[in-house]
């Protein structure tokens, strides 16, 4: 079919000649998105043609439909001829989607995808550099008058360059003289103006009374009877004598109620020695008061930094409101000190406890990145209780240096066993705002942490989507109560909240984790999360159970999480089998849906079996990527489906996404069905409850898991299916060379067709 395309997928110019470019795209339902066959015509060249071929092996990236190679062939050929070399290509398209492509992982594909949205423009460039040379960084900057500010990712070709001579912000992007020149240096494989992002904070009290007296750092002593933890393993730790322990209930219900499911079950971890020695955790927040003397023991230089003014000292910004205290209020819960008299204790309280402070400035990719690969062989654990507006109506997520600094921290950090990223997945629920529409928790990276109120209800701020992975203790309704902590100076809080408490919470769990095992691996921790959170005692009308007997909720995703259980798998803990990644394309593009109605599609996987480096049997996550046009997209609700029945919401409505921008590549994620069987027929719901027609244009289903059965997880569930499913994954396999020939035939079917009314 030729219809007109209103822009090039090709970043060269048609010969300056052409007064007018008409694109043309030969399209076939067939062939992936990746590949188009394009013909350029010119009025002044009526008689020749101009076809472009886009290279099939293009990588994925945040720009939308960004090519790494880009040949144009000027043809100067009959019609016929013109004609015949358009079947000779979409042949060969033909062929090799019959033999699927293999993309580079992504975490999200486009950044911010919001529209009507003024930008704030900063005066400082991130620029890739090949070879990554500080001395060549060092020579650009100082030949085009930059600031050279220094490599942000360490380890990768990525650093930041600022103009002096600009204002800090402004509405418009640069152009500029200077800026062209040094973009054509051949050295410069990509570089971006940075913009300001708006990143909240998710506790939603602005100014809250600080709670108890501030105590001075010269009232505390410490003496040898105050041990911060026994060596011995299996020995039952007395209970603390700080004062708001008692404040501390979603530690230590247990012994009021004498059931372990009403609180974290912290104090089994402890009992079995595990405090959290020998890890390190970080804060990415506004700062760390270093200096409180319930958290300065175990404070680490190593694992802070200022990236706002760019120094070693992540001391907050003080003034009136005293806005920047959330990281100081996240730490304390990590890893405030035991039996100190002091405030509380932290979960790990023998943990090393850092702060990166970057979120009191202007919030850029930059900045993001350099905050996550801090030190990422040292630091082991990561938290992050901030992400895009929480306001019902923003799809936003981490932009191209952010999710470099994702992936290389799963890649190499913590010497090769991968950075944990944990975070709170967003008070956005007044506004029925959908975690899966913000990219940092919606990423297969990131342990994402709901929150669960003291009576176990849903929060009223809560956020429900698929890709949660488990829940722990917050604030709730008015009577309930709320996080205890440390606080800006020297102070202490019983006030803190919103799925902010949540996260450092969960972080602390990690960390005694770790002690546990140290060679868990990013995959293994997620793995026993899963198989130790608790569902019960925790309300939601929409728990169900997944194909491997799992309780598994959108409010809550697996349940509370559960620190002895934890650490007890921890001990024991056979690393989970290679991560393979099995990407299958729906063959149909652009299908309407009419407003009020459903569109419902169907694709059969057998996993990848074919291909031995992308095969997948048993899920861990799974995305929906979608592009979709809609006149509001708030209107849309999205479903998924998988082979044994487990239904996951990938998006809910939102009454206050008045947005036309659709979804460009927006990856949806769901870890409901973690531990079923890939192969099958997977189903594909989006409903349009708007004034007006919508159009999916595509949608591929990325599954990523294991061949081996991760032996731990499941109770058996998996094994019950094994050989049900070996026999069905056989009949899949035996199918798919009878469905490849139809597809290649199909794809022939419209360019003959063109050929024969040519002649």
């Amino acid at each position: 079919m030729m219809y007109p395309h209103e822009e090039t997928m090709c970043p060269r110019e048609p010969p300056r000649r052409c007064s007018r470019r008409v694109f043309c795209v030969f399209s076939s339902p067939f062939i992936p998105s990746s590949i188009s066959a394009l013909s350029v015509a010119c009025e002044d060249y009526a008689s020749e043609s101009f076809l472009t071929f886009m290279d099939t092996r293009r990588r994925r990236t945040n720009e939308h439909a960004r090519v790494s190679r880009c040949e144009r062939i000027r043809l100067t050929f009959p019609d016929f001829t013109s004609s015949l070399c358009i079947l000779i290509f979409a042949s060969i398209l033909a062929i090799l989607d019959a033999t699927e492509f293999n993309y580079e992982d992504q975490i999200s594909t486009t950044s911010s995808q919001a529209s009507g949205l003024r930008k704030a423009f900063t005066n400082e460039w991130a620029l890739r550099i090949a070879g990554g040379s500080d001395e060549e960084a060092a020579r650009l900057a100082a030949k085009y008058g930059y600031q050279n500010l220094g490599r942000i990712i360490p380890g990768e070709e990525y650093f930041l360059f600022r103009n002096v001579n600009q204002r800090s912000r402004s509405s418009r992007k640069t152009r500029s003289l200077q800026l062209s020149r040094i973009s054509h240096e051949p050295e410069i494989l990509w570089i971006e103006q940075q913009v300001a992002k708006k990143r909240v904070k998710r506790d939603y009290q602005q100014r809250l009374r600080r709670g108890r007296p501030v105590m001075s750092e010269n009232d505390i002593t410490f003496g040898e009877d105050e041990a911060l933890v026994s060596k011995s393993r299996n020995r039952k730790q007395p209970d603390p004598n700080d004062p708001l322990w008692t404040d501390m209930w979603y530690l230590n219900r247990a012994e009021i109620t004498g059931n372990s499911k009403m609180d974290h079950n912290v104090k089994e971890a402890w009992d079995l020695g595990y405090t959290g020695r020998g890890v390190v955790v970080t804060i990415l927040d506004d700062g760390l008061e270093r200096t409180h003397p319930d958290i300065a023991p175990n404070y680490d230089a190593r694992a802070s930094y200022d990236v706002n003014d760019r120094d070693d000292d992540p001391m907050p910004r003080y003034e009136y409101s005293d806005e920047n205290r959330h990281g100081t209020r996240c730490a304390g819960e990590v890893a405030a000190i035991f039996n100190n008299s002091l405030c509380i204790v932290g979960i790990a309280y023998n943990a090393r406890i850092g702060g990166i402070r970057m979120l009191d400035g202007d919030v850029t990719d930059a900045v993001e990145a350099a905050s996550l690969g801090h030190n990422s062989d040292y630091v082991d654990i990561y938290s992050a209780s901030w992400g895009p507006d929480d306001d019902g109506r923003t799809v936003d997520g981490p932009a191209k240096l952010t999710r470099a600094a994702f992936e290389r921290g799963i890649r190499e950090g913590r010497r090769g066993k991968g950075s944990v990223f944990v975070w709170a997945s967003g008070n956005g629920g007044k506004d029925a705002d959908s975690c899966n529409c913000d990219g940092y928790t919606n990423s297969i990276y990131t342990l994402s942490i709901s929150a669960a109120t003291e009576n176990g209800n849903i929060p009223w701020y809560s956020e429900a989507c698929s890709s949660t992975l488990a829940s722990t203790y917050s604030s709730g309704a008015t009577g309930e109560k709320m996080i205890v902590t440390t606080d800006l100076h020297h102070a202490c809080t019983n006030t803190h909240t919103g799925t902010s408490a949540s996260a450092p919470l969960a972080a602390g769990i990690v960390a005694l984790t770790l002690e546990a095992n140290p060679d868990l691996t990013w995959r293994d921790l997620q793995h026993i999360v899963i198989r130790a959170a608790k569902p019960i005692n925790l309300r939601a009308g929409d728990w169900v159970t997944n194909g491997v007997g799992r309780n598994v909720s959108h409010s809550f995703g697996y349940g509370l999480m559960d620190a002895g259980a934890m650490v007890q798998l921890a001990r024991n803990w056979t690393t989970a089998p290679e991560q393979h990644k099995c990407r299958q394309f729906y063959p149909s593009r652009f299908k309407t849906i009419p407003h009020g109605n459903r569109l419902q599609l169907q694709l059969y996987t057998d996993g990848c079996a074919g291909s031995p480096d992308e095969q997948v049997v048993y899920l861990e996550h799974v995305q929906a990527i979608i592009t979709l046009k809609a006149p509001k997209r708030g209107d849309i609700q999205i479903y998924l489906t998988s082979p044994s029945g487990t239904r996951s919401t990938l998006l809910t409505k939102r009454a206050r996404d008045t947005s036309r921008a659709g979804f460009i590549e927006w990856a949806f994620m769901t870890t409901h069905s973690w531990g079923e069987l890939a192969a099958g027929l997977w189903t594909l719901e989006v409903d349009n409850d708007g004034w007006d027609d919508a159009e999916l244009v595509k949608w591929d289903l990325v599954m990523f898991g294991t061949v081996d059965e991760t032996t731990q997880y499941g109770g058996g569930h998996n094994s019950a299916l094994t050989a049900r499913s070996l026999a069905h994954i056989e009949e899949v396999r035996k199918g798919t060379a009878t469905s490849t020939l139809w597809r290649l035939v199909a794809s022939l079917s419209l360019p003959m067709l063109v050929l024969l009314l040519r002649l």
